[in-house]
């Protein structure tokens, strides 16, 4: 088994528990196991940390603002080949480009309201819920 950190973001979670709850019913029809599950909002040192290969980037200030500026739902998964599964399951990062069904399709606005985040690789997993879950 192999676990994978997952987040649905502050626009989805500030719609309300009826997208949240869909968009965890999409991952649990996937296979997937919720290990651990929070809503929270995260400080913006942990967004920073979180979020540092990206620091220096245009983006990273606007990035951090946007995922510290509401609650998220922080989520630890595990399956088979977790990182990929999820991956393919919510789409290309910007919304336009993701395969019809994804739930960054179905959920998301923009390249930056997005919908979800999820680990990139196995080493980012790690990383990841080391930062969030410890």
């Amino acid at each position: 088994m192999q676990q994978t950190y997952f987040m649905i973001k502050p626009e989805i979670v500030a719609a309300g528990d009826q997208k949240v709850g869909e968009i965890l019913a999409i991952v649990n029809r996937a296979g997937f196991r919720i290990t651990g599950l929070a809503m929270r909002t995260l400080d913006r040192a942990t967004v920073e940390d979180f979020y540092g290969e990206h620091r220096g980037k245009g983006f990273y200030d606007d990035l951090c603002d946007y995922i510290s500026g509401g609650a998220v739902v922080t989520v630890r998964l595990e399956r088979e080949n977790a990182v990929a599964a999820l991956r393919e399951l919510i789409g290309a990062t910007n919304p336009a480009d993701a395969a019809v069904g994804t739930i960054r399709d179905l959920y998301g606005a923009s390249l930056q309201n997005n919908a979800v985040h999820a680990s990139a690789n196995p080493d980012d997993a790690a990383r990841e819920l080391g930062i969030i879950f410890g």
